[in-house]
C-alpha cells in the first residue's frame, strides 16, 4: 500500500472534488483510486463536494463503488441536495421552472415547489433553477427568460462553463447559465461552488480537524475552498486549459498536481 505524501500527512482529513479529481467521465483518474485507499489506511476521513447536479449521492456512491472507491451517502455532498435544502427553508410553495436533470427536477418537487415544466403558465414560475443537463433546447431558454425578466427569482448549482470529459471538455451548467442571464438581464444566485456552503456542509459530517480541499478547477474548487477557510490543492486531470496561471488576486492553491495521486501519495 501507498504512503502518503508529506503534505497529505500535515492535515487530518480531506474534502475531493469528483468530476475532473477522481473521475473522467465513467473511468477513473489512474491513480484515484489507490490514492483514496490510501487517505482510509491512513486514517484521513474523506468527504465528496460535487458541483454536479445531474445525479443524486446514491448514485454517486455507486459510481464510487463501481470504480472500486469505498463510500456511504454520506460521504457525498451534491449541489442538487444543497439546492433543494435552500429551496425547502426559503421558497416552499411556490411555483418553479427547472432546467436540469430529472434528479434537478425531483429535488425541486421535493422541496415543496410546484414544478411548472410543460405548463401554459411555466414562463409565469416564481422560480427558475438552472442546473447541468444535455437536454437544453431553445423553449426551455425562452421560458426561463420570461419567467426571470417577471421577477422570477434566478438561481443556479454553479458558473462551471465546462465539464471535464475523456475526449475534452464538454459545455457545462455556465454556459446554459450564461444564456439565461444574457436573455433575461439577470443575475442569478448561486449555490454550489465557488460559495462555501458545500464544504461547510462537508465538515459538519467530517467534524473538527485540520482540512486539505483537493479539486480541479481554480474558479470553483479553489475559490470556494478559500471562501470556507480552508487549504485547496489543485490538480490537472480535468480541464487544465480552464485554469490559466493563479494570479496575484485570485485563489492560490498551495500545491499543484498532474492528479490525485501525485498530491496525495508519497515517493
Amino acid at each position: 500500500m501507498a504512503t502518503l505524501s508529506p503534505l497529505l500527512r500535515g492535515y487530518d482529513q480531506v474534502i475531493l472534488d469528483l468530476d475532473g479529481c477522481v473521475w473522467l467521465g465513467d473511468d477513473a483518474v489512474e491513480g484515484s483510486v489507490e490514492a483514496v485507499a490510501a487517505l482510509r489506511k491512513a486514517g484521513k476521513p474523506v468527504a465528496f463536494a460535487t458541483n454536479n447536479s445531474w445525479h443524486t449521492s446514491e448514485e454517486h456512491v455507486t459510481k464510487l463503488w463501481r470504480l472500486g472507491v469505498q463510500a456511504s451517502v454520506g460521504d457525498v455532498v451534491t449541489v442538487g441536495g444543497a439546492m433543494a435544502q435552500l429551496l425547502a427553508e426559503t421558497r416552499s410553495g411556490r411555483t418553479a421552472f427547472v432546467i436540469g436533470s430529472q434528479t434537478m427536477h425531483a429535488h425541486v418537487a421535493g422541496a415543496g415547489l410546484r414544478v411548472l415544466n410543460g405548463t401554459d403558465l411555466a414562463s409565469r414560475a416564481e422560480v427558475v433553477v438552472v442546473g447541468g443537463t444535455d437536454r437544453f433546447g431553445y423553449d426551455d431558454l425562452r421560458v426561463a427568460t420570461l419567467a426571470a425578466r417577471r421577477g422570477g427569482d434566478l438561481l443556479a448549482t454553479g458558473r462551471d462553463p465546462t465539464m471535464p470529459r475523456p475526449e475534452g471538455p464538454w459545455p457545462g451548467t455556465g454556459a446554459l447559465l450564461a444564456a439565461v442571464e444574457t436573455a433575461s438581464g439577470r443575475t442569478a444566485t448561486i449555490v454550489g461552488k465557488p460559495q462555501p456552503q458545500l464544504f461547510h456542509t462537508a465538515l459538519d459530517r467530517l467534524g473538527e480537524g485540520r482540512t486539505l480541499v483537493i479539486g480541479d478547477r481554480l474558479d470553483t474548487d479553489i475559490a470556494g475552498a478559500t471562501a470556507a477557510g480552508l487549504d485547496a490543492a489543485l490538480v490537472n486531470s480535468g480541464d487544465p486549459a480552464a485554469n490559466g496561471r493563479p494570479s496575484g488576486d485570485g485563489p492560490r492553491p498551495i500545491a499543484i498536481g498532474d492528479d490525485l495521486a501525485a498530491i496525495v501519495l508519497g515517493p
